[in-house]
This record gives C-alpha cells, structure tokens and sequence, in this order.
C-alpha cells in the first residue's frame, strides 16, 4: 500500500462546497463544475475520511451538477443508501457550515479521493485497486441477492 501526502504534486485538490440535501440538515458535497471531469458519474469510489477508506457514490444532482450524498463504510452501502452515512458525523465533529468550501484530493482519479476541512492535512494509505473480474463478479452477486 503506497502513502502519498495531500499536498503531493500528484494529488489535485478540489474546493468543492459543504450544502444541504434539500431543507434538511443533512450535508452532502457539491463538486464544482470544473473540475467534473474527475468524477466518474454514477459509479462508486473509494473516498478517505479521518483515516479510514469509506465509499461513496458519485451522483448527478437535479442541478445537473455533480454530489456526493454520503459516504459510507463499504461499497454496498453506498449504491444502495444503506447503512451508516459517515459524513454528517464528520461536519459535526468539525463544526463545519454548510454553503462553506471542503477539499476534496483527488488522489487516483476514478479510483480515490480523500475529504479534508480546509484547515486539515492528510497523507493517505493508497488501497490496491481490486481485480476487474472479481469486482464485475462481487457487483453481480449483490445485484442477485
């Protein structure tokens, strides 16, 4: 497993923007428009979070922009909104506003991003990219249950 710092030359760091899911005071992130091309649509990445690898499902909101709803302890959970949500927990913990900036690193685009305040700083464990056979046959089998 490969470390590599936020502030590494490799690693492209987004402001996205800390916003509500509707009147809620559930958070969600919103990536900004440029930098769109980053974020695979629809698909399920790994994201990390105080340390630890979460999952997170790259949405299309009804702003056609591009979201982030939640992140969550497996990739499961993530497609289907299941489980434990992890995010509202870290704006709290971090006192955050909502309409304020969040970085997002984008450490192995399609793959691997982290989530940072704008005051923190990360180095990230870099998990192996699983094998593309077994996932296709690990999605199946979910999608069979």
């Amino acid at each position: 497993m490969d470390r590599i710092a936020h502030d590494n030359d490799a690693v492209r760091t987004v402001r996205a923007t800390l916003a509500r899911v509707g009147r809620t005071d559930r958070p969600r992130i919103d990536l900004p428009d440029d930098d769109a091309d980053a974020f695979p649509v629809g698909e399920v990445v790994r994201m990390a979070l105080d340390g630890r690898t979460r999952h997170a499902r790259v949405h299309r909101g009804l702003d056609d922009g591009l979201e982030l709803r939640g992140l969550y302890d497996n990739a499961r959970q993530a497609r289907t909104g299941d489980g434990r949500n992890r995010l509202p927990e870290w704006v709290a913990d971090r006192d955050l506003a909502f309409e304020r900036s969040v970085l997002v690193d984008v450490v192995e685009e399609g793959f691997f991003y982290g989530v940072r305040a704008p005051s923190e700083a990360a180095v990230y464990d870099i998990p192996d990219r699983p094998d593309d056979g077994l996932a296709a046959i690990a999605r199946d089998m979910e999608e069979d249950a």
